[in-house]
């Protein structure tokens, strides 16, 4: 059930339909190794903050603009000095490594805390490319360090562009492969019970890395709680009043099945990983449940394709 009380729909994608191309296709091929191809799928319509912007606002600007990451550049010269994830801010409000600079410097107050700079709970060492890099070494290099999204800098190292797996995905979307999702699927998968507390989903995300947990009630899948949506819940309205004004723990207590309000997109396992792209693309969603026979057997995400692209 989500927030409304109405059933949540299940869609799932027949077999057909989809594939812009019937004939399979070697879609490693669309890999370019040339210089400067990078900037052919990238966006450079991207957004970055400076380091002196409070916490809270490049939380309400990452919300507004449905963004998982944004570059934090020098306010004059837009040179990257760091990029936040949804991940970063839910570790910061989810009591994870960076909570601690809540108690240690803010004694505690969380207001305080959302107050101070992006630039105390960002993250620094940051991966970059350049302008006139292949898209094959911003495949290989998303895949060595294990990340969602570079900066692309231009020679004075200025942002011009961000590349995402996201944007990888749009390469193979609606293609045939003849690479099924079973193949690449993660079949090792951790849940989170309907009735588990937001708190403790966050903190499970934090210590496992991840960036989604499908949620179970009675072994029955019901949706999939991703970072953003802890985000969202945690910086928006009522809820973050709560948060800041001493009554975090009873935020943190909220179970997760109540911030379910997304309809559940799910495939098979013997579906093509191609319509599995234009899935995710065309329903705007990170990651697709694997389902037979309504029994939960894998998860399908964005960098699951991205890594079947470099096999």
């Amino acid at each position: 059930m989500n927030k409304s009380g109405n059933n949540i729909n299940i869609i799932n994608q027949g077999r057909k339909g989809y594939m812009r191309n019937m004939a399979p296709i070697d879609f490693k091929s669309r890999i370019s190794e040339k210089t400067g191809d990078i900037m052919g799928i990238a966006s450079n319509n991207v957004i970055t903050i400076p380091p002196t912007m409070p916490i809270i606002e490049a939380v309400k600007t990452m919300l507004n603009h449905g963004f998982r990451r944004i570059p934090v550049t020098d306010a004059g010269t837009n040179h990257l000095k760091g990029i936040i994830t949804s991940n970063d801010i839910v570790d910061f409000l989810g009591g994870g490594k960076k909570n601690l600079l809540v108690k240690n410097k803010f004694k505690g107050n969380l207001l305080a805390a959302v107050n101070g700079s992006i630039s105390e709970i960002m993250e620094t060492n940051v991966i970059s490319l350049n302008v006139k890099d292949s898209l094959k070494r911003a495949l290989n290099t998303m895949l060595k360090e294990k990340i969602g999204g570079i900066p692309i800098t231009d020679e004075d190292g200025a942002v011009k562009a961000i590349i995402s797996e996201r944007d990888f995905v749009f390469l193979i979307s609606g293609i045939v492969t003849d690479n099924t999702v079973e193949g690449f699927m993660s079949k090792k998968i951790v849940t989170a019970p309907s009735d588990m507390s937001v708190g403790a989903a966050a903190k499970s995300m934090i210590n496992n890395g991840f960036r989604r947990l499908p949620v179970l009630r009675d072994n029955v899948l019901i949706g999939i709680i991703t970072a953003s949506d802890i985000m969202r819940f945690l910086g928006d309205g009522d809820m973050f009043d709560r948060l800041v004004t001493g009554n975090a723990r009873e935020v943190f207590q909220v179970p997760v099945s109540t911030l379910l309000t997304r309809e559940i997109i799910f495939t098979k396992s013997d579906v093509d990983l191609g319509e599995a792209a234009n899935v995710m693309m065309d329903k705007d969603v990170g990651s697709l449940p694997v389902l037979e026979d309504g029994e939960l057997k894998g998860i399908i995400t964005e960098r699951d394709l991205v890594r079947a692209m470099a096999d």
